[in-house]
């Protein structure tokens, strides 16, 4: 198969750290790049997942984020049910 050659731009410091870790994995880069590459193209999508971070702008969504995650933290700030029948009832009353 005909090889092609394929120029990447990036930081320095990202190239540096990504080529030591695949001399840590036992690949260079080249061999990084492919796999990624073949793995793109034999599943048709990318291999992880691409998410944007971005704040919440709603205030009452904020606060319930926030309150769940005490809820987390300590199990006694919110009510859990075993039973959906007893949690909608109470929820409607």
């Amino acid at each position: 198969m005909a090889q092609t050659n394929v120029n990447i731009s990036m930081d320095e410091n990202l190239k540096q750290e990504f080529d030591w870790l695949c001399t840590e994995f036992g690949i260079n880069m080249t061999a990084a790049f492919n796999l990624f590459a073949r793995t793109v193209v034999r599943q048709h999508r990318i291999p992880f997942e691409i998410a944007l971070d971005y704040p919440v702008s709603n205030a009452e969504t904020i606060e319930a984020i926030e309150e769940v995650k005490r809820m987390k933290k300590d199990p006694n700030l919110g009510k859990s049910y075993t039973d959906v029948d007893q949690m909608v009832k109470e929820l409607l009353a």
